[in-house]
């Protein structure tokens, strides 16, 4: 006597929701135990181009990387980009630097930092 489970031909998985049962029946029909062959091309079909996202993101930290390396850069203490002294303005009152973009999106709200950036 055999502890394998065959599962009757005549049988379907039941449709009461339960996927656990369905799954189960979908192992225990495959007789190799091998796992289902996964597309290593992309499928996705909706308009987010990632492909796009990346390629910024790699340019961005790129940028990034390039002006961390200069003598005079600082970094943001909103988003954490690394800008030159002259790019960043610092916020005494709140203790850290800000740059363009994120001072406009601040505007004149105050943001209370944990720690204070030292100001070069």
């Amino acid at each position: 006597m055999s502890n394998q489970y065959i599962p009757d031909p005549d049988s379907r998985p039941s449709g009461n929701g339960n996927s656990y049962n369905s799954r189960r029946e979908m192992r225990v029909s495959n007789s190799t135990g091998s796992l289902p062959v996964v597309s290593a091309g992309r499928s996705y079909t909706g308009s987010f181009d990632f492909e796009g996202l990346i390629a910024s993101l790699r340019e961005l930290f790129a940028k990034d990387r390039q002006v961390a390396s200069q003598q005079d850069s600082t970094r943001c203490g909103i988003c954490y980009l690394y800008y030159t002294l002259s790019e960043v303005r610092y916020r005494e009152e709140e203790g850290f630097y800000v740059c363009p973009n994120c001072e406009k999106t601040l505007g004149k709200q105050t943001l209370p930092m944990i720690r204070r950036q030292q100001k070069q």
